[in-house]
């Protein structure tokens, strides 16, 4: 049995809702990826306890953006919207690029990696350290992905071109310092 969290394609999700939510364009300037992400964070409340946490998923789902998606292509814009309460943080970035091609691929990955977690089979395990593509870079390892499809517990969900995925982390609900479920 695979405790896997899978990455989904459905752009019906509830996700995928823009209403309330900020929007950003952002130029695909690699080097501006922590400048862009400021500009998000800047919305979220205080009370957020993960704000670093927070912080450095959006960091990395701009940086997918400009890298993977729009091949750091100036001429290319990324898309945000955002919304943030105490409860929660909604993100949807889209990118101009052909779109997240193996995300099946990384889904099994995922999943073979984590049975073999699961089952401690550390040895078999070794095949499943980094997801590489012919496309990947001595900076890439899909680590990132990985500690995002934990991180997002609201969902992952692409759309059907996947180019654009929605985000959502949900806070725990805190009465009088009480943490409520």
């Amino acid at each position: 049995m695979s405790l896997a969290k899978q990455l989904s394609v459905d752009e019906n999700s509830k996700l995928f809702n823009r209403n309330g939510m900020f929007h950003k364009i952002f130029p695909s300037d690699f080097r501006q990826i922590r400048y862009f992400t400021v500009l998000i964070i800047q919305k979220a409340p205080a009370g957020i306890k993960e704000i670093n946490l927070l912080e450095q998923q959006i960091s990395e789902l701009i940086k997918n953006a400009i890298k993977h998606g729009n091949k750091k292509d100036p001429k290319k814009n990324i898309d945000a919207w955002f919304s943030f309460s105490n409860t929660h943080a909604h993100l949807i970035i889209q990118d101009k690029g052909k779109g997240f091609t193996r995300l099946e691929e990384w889904n099994e990955f995922n999943k073979k990696r984590t049975e073999c977690f699961l089952t401690q089979n550390f040895e078999e395990m070794e095949k499943y350290v980094s997801f590489l593509t012919e496309d990947s870079d001595e900076m890439d390892s899909g680590n990132a992905l990985f500690a995002a499809s934990e991180y997002w517990d609201g969902g992952i969900v692409y759309n059907n071109k996947k180019n654009c995925v929605a985000v959502l982390k949900n806070f725990p609900k805190k009465r009088f310092g009480i943490k409520i479920s």
